[in-house]
């Protein structure tokens, strides 16, 4: 019992609690907000939005730590076992099981019957994990055309699928997780003169081959303000009247005023009431919260003796950042509205329970890097 303690202890101070705390602050804030969305009547969305965050967060918070507690040596190597389990459900998403949820683009939602999940979500975690084992061991080797073939074929193949399900915002993620875990390692300057290179072509294949018509409008009146004010640019331009409309310090959770109603407020415009109900002031303290987060991520990667937990703080800091500049920059109307959630806010079970896992893998490079080090599980 003594030992248990002294390792429960060990395992405690060796956590990052700053990055833990944002989390959950972040986490806490959006339970908060889902119920004032409903108490206010400002969307018409259920009390179960926000038990069902709080049960996310919770279970995430516990999966976290969990997976922190683990070595990521061992995590990775068991890919075998977990990767098919999570392809075969992203399959699930093509047949009758899968379904397209309300507000969204793309189907990528999986009805079990007792639950609902979006498997992609997972998939992240799964590209993080296989993709940083790839790349720590033949990183020696990758600038060989063949192995940089394999490694950009094992970066395409998860950013095809949620690309074929029409999820393009999380094709994003995928693709800035591939490109900034490929620059964290030593991949020749001549790939990347010839990536840079190839960025119009690239584009250009992008534009006519796989974006459909409403993406590209969405794209198009970014450029064209005020081309279409009563259609696509509606919900954007009813997020930035919400986010001023809460001024300095906001009109308060509770507070009794009229609110905008923004559609997908609740979700992928939950930034927009962060800004009404808590002002210019919540606003950029939460951006400030999400900073902290990505910015211990990446310290922790920076400073990290295996290569391998290089790449997976490389793999978390991508996805996070790319989430929260893509949302946030969709509220303010200088990126197109593809459907991303805002880390630890967005309305989301899935969504949260990633997140969280994502940190624990985080955790686990802190808590792993240096042997012998005694740990929760060893």
């Amino acid at each position: 019992m003594k030992e248990l303690r002294e390792k429960l202890s060990e395992f405690y101070r060796q956590l990052d609690k700053l990055m833990i705390l944002c989390a959950v602050l972040c986490s806490g804030l959006s339970v908060l907000l889902l119920h004032s969305i409903q108490a206010n009547g400002v969307l018409d969305i259920g009390f179960d939005d926000s038990i069902t965050q709080g049960i996310a967060a919770g279970l995430g918070i516990i999966a976290m730590l969990t997976t922190a507690a683990i070595d990521f040596h061992k995590l990775s190597k068991f890919w075998y076992i977990y990767t098919p389990i999570i392809l075969v459900l992203i399959a699930l998403t093509f047949t009758s099981l899968g379904y397209q949820r309300d507000g969204a683009d793309d189907q990528a939602w999986l009805n079990l019957g007792f639950v609902s999940i979006q498997p992609s979500e997972f998939l992240k975690i799964v590209f993080i994990l296989t993709f940083s084992l790839h790349l720590s061991k033949d990183e020696e080797n990758m600038n060989h055309p063949l192995h940089m073939l394999l490694l950009l074929l094992h970066g395409m193949i998860p950013l095809g699928i949620v690309v074929l399900q029409g999820d393009y915002g999380t094709g994003i993620v995928f693709a800035m997780m591939l490109i900034i875990m490929l620059f964290a390692s030593r991949i020749s300057w001549i790939y990347i003169l010839a990536a840079m290179a190839a960025i119009p072509a690239a584009i250009w294949a992008v534009w006519n081959f796989v974006l459909g018509e409403l993406h590209k409008s969405r794209i198009l009146v970014l450029m064209n303000p005020g081309s279409d004010p009563e259609g696509l640019e509606y919900q954007q331009d009813l997020g930035l009247t919400a986010l001023a409309f809460g001024k300095l310090f906001g009109n308060g959770v509770y507070g009794g005023h009229d609110y905008v109603s923004v559609p997908e407020l609740h979700n992928d415009f939950i930034y927009a009431y962060v800004g009404e109900a808590l002002g210019f002031v919540g606003a950029m303290a939460v951006a400030l919260i999400l900073t902290i987060i990505c910015i211990r991520v990446l310290l922790i990667g920076a400073k990290h003796p295996d290569r391998q937990g290089l790449f997976i703080c490389m793999g978390v800091f991508a996805m996070l950042m790319t989430h929260c500049i893509m949302n946030i920059g969709m509220v303010l109307k200088v990126m197109p509205v593809i459907g991303i959630p805002l880390p630890f806010l967005s309305a989301g079970g899935s969504a949260t329970l990633s997140m969280y896992i994502s940190l624990g893998l985080v955790l686990s490079t802190s808590l792993h890097s240096i042997k012998p080090r005694r740990t929760l599980f060893e």
